[in-house]
């Protein structure tokens, strides 16, 4: 489990901190080079989500996710050639200027030296058993609750969109405590702050119930210790895996140096899907990683994100992937990645995080009753009809690699050529939220060629006001004239959007005397009213040829029609400012703020 800097064996919660100045100097080149793989934001102090949400205790905590990839391929060149998969995979690198090369290195060594733990102060923790015993309760199992849905189940697909944060985490809870044999969990992050702690807690308990617990997450951005993994991974019903474990764990600096240089595709492949699956029967899929500011309990910086649940039908697709990438060579056991002679002090681990998570002050008193009356809540979704069923929903995923290296960074993979194949078919319009917006040719023509044919093509983005990615939206500023002169229709999403009053918690907005910036996550696509996109790819670069991602793809009007409708309000006067060629919104912010981007147009595009 990816338990971000998390010294749970000495009893205090330790969290990644970094210098500004570092971290912006490192990122931005590592950008440049395309060393994203989970642009690292800003700190962002975590004020109240550790110790209550009832008073505010400034913590320090960094969050990071993928800032790049999707559709919009770089258009590099396929050559034929006898070359091995290694060397096809490195000869971008190694085709670069000396210059430039020793620059990302420099960078590379400036950004991992920046990564270094530094502990934050520990804090009571206040166990409460009355409070335990009701959010854990001893409720029916899944089985019982699926068994009136079996028929159903057996040849569609229940389709659920989850557009709040606290509900999309209770989901979660819920089937954690429902499941029977197996949990699998994969994510690119998954950040030890109070939703991954209390996350963590809620697998233990299942683990200890007898369910069989598999976690594998991308290793580029993990800050844990290999002790604290390992002693989580001592649990005879708990695997973890890491995703092409390259550039951190297990790793000392001159080996990640060495995986740089010489496979400099492979160090910056990473994995971004993100799935939660239960039994082999229910999955949840979407734009959230596993972190405070996805789920609304951030102080500073929350995501507008989208999840949808799927049952049944489509969610063994779902299983089919996760166990793919489990197999595949490039998730290494943690194990085999963490050499130690002590061993693992699983009891002190193990009490920390029950401890920890029966404490009242680490739940919104909105989410408190909400888990509490989840079970109830569900048999209230299939009364009401919320819950869609179709017999055309299915699953896309890109392989393990993404694809065979043979383009350099370029290549496509399953779910660019997916996305491409929806675009090409729409005949009315084609409705598009995606949190980083980096065109190239093969997009913004395939934009054109929509366009002409009458297609009505409407991106929501974020404004400069509203990422967290400053590079991304250099890229996406540099085009951002040429998408209005093809025709796209742009909105970008106001960091005070007012439908944050319907989709956040309201025990964080009661509590806090000031608006949190609120900033675009989700990735979604309507096609014609009657195809529903809901996934993991971001419409920039490194989703169309680095990132592995996935997303459900929902062939049924009423599904596509209920998210368009949610599009629609995001792009409200009161949410999103129109962008024409006549105005943008970047002057929403400060001049500091437009400098830093104007310098990030040194970052090549086809690496974002």
């Amino acid at each position: 489990m990816v338990v971000t800097c998390l010294q749970l064996n000495s009893g205090v919660r330790q969290q990644t901190d970094f210098s500004h100045a570092k971290l912006s100097a490192a990122y931005g080149i590592l950008q440049h080079f395309g060393g994203e793989a989970s642009g690292c934001r800003p700190i962002r102090l975590r004020l109240g989500t550790l110790s209550g949400w009832d008073r505010l205790d400034p913590v320090g905590d960094i969050a990071s996710d993928t800032r790049v990839g999707e559709f919009a391929r770089s258009a590099m060149p396929q050559k034929a050639g006898t070359r091995t998969p290694n060397e096809a995979k490195s000869r971008s690198f190694q085709g670069m200027p000396i210059s430039k090369r020793l620059i990302f290195v420099l960078a590379t060594l400036t950004y991992l030296a920046a990564c270094q733990r530094e502990g934050a102060p520990a804090r009571h923790i206040a166990a409460d058993p009355a409070f335990c015993s009701q959010i854990h309760t001893k409720a029916a199992k899944l089985s019982e609750h699926l068994a009136p849905l079996a028929p159903l189940m057996r040849t569609s697909t229940g389709v659920y969109p989850l557009e709040e944060g606290d509900v999309s985490l209770v989901s979660r809870a819920w089937l954690a405590e429902a499941a029977e044999r197996t949990i699998d969990v994969q994510y690119f992050i998954f950040t030890a702050d109070n939703v991954g702690l209390i996350a963590v807690d809620y697998l233990l308990r299942a683990a200890d119930r007898g369910v069989h617990v598999r976690v594998l997450v991308d290793d580029f951005m993990l800050e844990a210790g290999g002790d604290d993994l390992l002693a989580l991974d001592a649990h005879p019903n708990i695997e973890i895996r890491l995703y092409n474990p390259t550039a951190n764990i297990g790793k000392n600096l001159p080996t990640k140096i060495f995986n740089l240089t010489t496979d400099f595709r492979g160090f910056n492949q990473r994995m971004h899907n993100k799935t939660f699956i239960v039994d082999g029967a229910v999955a949840i899929t979407g734009g959230r990683n596993i972190a405070d500011e996805y789920f609304d309990y951030d102080h500073e910086f929350n995501f507008r994100d989208r999840d949808v649940l799927l049952l049944g039908g489509a969610s063994i697709e779902v299983q089919r992937s996760f166990n793919q990438f489990w197999n595949n060579a490039l998730s290494v056991p943690i194990g085999s990645l963490v050499r130690t002679a002590v061993t693992p002090d699983t009891a002190t681990t193990y009490r920390y995080l029950h401890e920890y998570a029966c404490d009242p002050r680490n739940f919104w008193p909105q989410v408190r009753e909400r888990i509490k009356s989840v079970p109830v809540a569900f048999s209230r979704v299939l009364e009401s009809g919320a819950l869609v069923w179709s017999d055309s929903v299915t699953f896309v995923s890109d392989a393990p690699g993404k694809n065979a290296g043979t383009s350099g960074i370029g290549g496509g993979g399953a779910s660019t050529e997916e996305l491409i194949r929806l675009v090409k078919g729409a005949q009315k319009s084609v409705t598009i939220e995606s949190p980083y917006l980096v065109t190239t040719p093969l997009s913004q023509g395939l934009f054109r060629e929509a366009i002409a044919r009458g297609v009505r093509v409407r991106i929501l983005t974020n404004s400069l006001a509203s990422t967290d990615n400053l590079e991304a939206f250099s890229g996406y500023q540099r085009e951002r004239d040429a998408l209005l002169r093809i025709g796209v229709e742009i909105y970008e999403f106001k960091p005070d959007a007012q439908e944050r009053r319907q989709l956040m918690t309201s025990a964080l907005q009661a509590k806090l005397e000031y608006t949190p910036t609120f900033g675009l996550h989700a990735k979604s696509m309507v096609v014609d009213d009657h195809i529903a996109v809901i996934g993991t790819f971001n419409l920039d670069p490194r989703s169309a040829n680095l990132n592995t991602e996935c997303f459900a793809v929902i062939r049924n009007a009423r599904v596509a029609q209920d998210l368009r409708h949610a599009m629609d309000v995001d792009t409200q006067p009161e949410n999103a400012w129109h962008t024409t060629a006549d105005f943008n919104p970047d002057g929403a912010v400060g001049a500091g703020k437009r400098l830093k981007v104007w310098f990030r147009r040194v970052v090549p595009k086809a690496v974002l």
